[in-house]
């Protein structure tokens, strides 16, 4: 039985026995490859989230009526890639033992990783839906193969071809986009084809793991982040989309790649809250 935060997401406070979702942060941003402090992400965003209200006007929902369990961040190995992977990969198996929802709070985006490590063990037949503004499909960053840079690359090596579907990539290198063209569901700069992927989903009630890279909010929205890329999607058109897929079998989740300390307004942290909120609210069925 896991024991609730001491410092939850707002309104994130149910028992982890009667909870339908468990948050869980990883705190890891060892790979980065430019701009770290993503491993405060988590944090901030408990911390920040009493700025919000636990009730949304745009899904007249609120977090109150759910039940949510938020059991802290992870204390993972900086030292490790690989170790840290494997404490995270331990926990989403014990919350999807459990028959709850996981959702992962990062953190840079390789935390992703272990989650869906997980998720293929208990869901062979496992999409991906991925919001992001870079591709992370290369097969190594400067010789690793466990980087930020990597971590799509590397959920492919899980689930192979035409299970990862890609929206707003608008960065990577061309080996990046010639592998999408061969591999990968790709739609790039926007959510266009969201809408008709998710009545597939819907259709064939394909089980789901969705990760959010915060990055694919453009820059004047969010530029609290690693590695920021202009022309990216607005903060309602992410919160659209997010209401579209949830519609699907979703069965875990993340958000990730808030740096908090890179944005001293606090409207990054302000933002990732938010969205997390609308997620949050989003999923429960």
């Amino acid at each position: 039985m896991l024991h609730r935060n001491v410092e939850n997401f707002i309104g994130c406070d149910s028992s982890y026995r009667t909870a339908s979702i468990v948050l869980y942060g990883a705190p890891f941003d060892s790979t980065t490859s430019y701009r770290p402090g993503a491993r405060f992400g988590p944090a901030a965003m408990r911390h920040e989230s009493y700025g919000l209200e636990t009730y949304s006007p745009y899904q007249d929902k609120d977090l109150t009526d759910g039940n949510v369990f938020d059991s802290g961040d992870l204390e993972l190995c900086f030292g490790s890639s690989e170790s840290a992977l494997v404490d995270i990969e331990s926990r989403a198996a014990e919350i999807l033992r459990d028959g709850k929802l996981p959702l992962l709070l990062g953190g840079e985006h390789l935390v992703t990783l272990g989650a869906v490590r997980a998720a293929v063990r208990k869901y062979p037949d496992l999409h991906i839906v991925h919001f992001d503004a870079h591709a992370d499909l290369r097969e190594d960053y400067l010789g690793a193969q466990l980087s930020h840079a990597c971590v799509l690359r590397r959920c492919h090596d899980l689930v192979g071809d035409g299970r990862i579907h890609q929206f707003c990539i608008r960065s990577g290198d061309r080996e990046e986009f010639q592998f999408a063209a061969r591999h990968t569901d790709m739609h790039k700069f926007d959510f266009t084809g969201l809408t008709e992927l998710t009545d597939w989903l819907c259709q064939t009630d394909v089980p789901v793991y969705l990760t959010i890279d915060l990055d694919c909010l453009d820059p004047s929205a969010f530029p609290g982040t690693g590695t920021p890329e202009a022309g990216g999607v607005s903060f309602l058109q992410l919160l659209g989309a997010i209401r579209t897929v949830t519609k699907a079998n979703i069965i875990g989740a993340d958000v990730n790649e808030l740096a908090p300390m890179l944005d001293q307004s606090g409207v990054s942290t302000a933002t990732a809250c938010k969205v997390l909120r609308e997620l949050l609210l989003a999923l429960e069925k």
